[in-house]
């Protein structure tokens, strides 16, 4: 495989994936961007609901989006990192998803730093712990899939 089709097929996807979420991050009215859509609903769902409940869930909703995110962005290195094929037998390599996990940690870290200049943003640190923790949920999934269920 030519190094162009390699970062095509490999790459691409991480730095895609990191564009996304760094647009996500330069909107400047995301709260109320999600809150248009999720408290309605909630509303409709729940209609005796208190306001601060549905406040609270759409906190909570964010914050596993933050975890998502990152998620899916742990799983992405990982592929680019280990470049696995069909029927892959090579063994766990717990190098590749240690620096997966490492640039999902730098990646969230730098992205609450990028927030501290996006106006009516701010950094916080227990979103790169939230982040992060999303990249070590997705790589221990994929650990116990690959230890589980492997290929014959």
């Amino acid at each position: 495989m030519t190094q162009t089709r390699t970062f095509l097929k490999y790459w691409l996807p991480v730095l895609a994936w990191m564009a996304l979420i760094f647009s996500a991050s330069s909107d400047t009215q995301s709260y109320r961007h999600s809150s248009i859509v999720f408290e309605p609903l909630v509303h409709w769902l729940f209609p005796d609901m208190t306001q601060a409940h549905i406040e609270a869930l759409h906190h909570a909703f964010r914050k596993g989006a933050h975890l998502t995110e990152y998620a899916v962005l742990a799983l992405l290195l990982w592929r680019a990192l280990h470049r696995p094929v069909k029927r892959d037998t090579r063994p766990w390599n717990w190098a590749e998803a240690g620096l997966a996990l490492a640039l999902v940690f730098l990646y969230a870290a730098t992205d609450e730093l990028h927030q501290v200049f996006v106006s009516l943003r701010t950094a916080q640190v227990s979103d790169v712990f939230i982040d992060t923790t999303g990249g070590a949920l997705a790589l221990a999934v994929l650990w116990a899939g690959k230890r589980y269920f492997k290929p014959t």
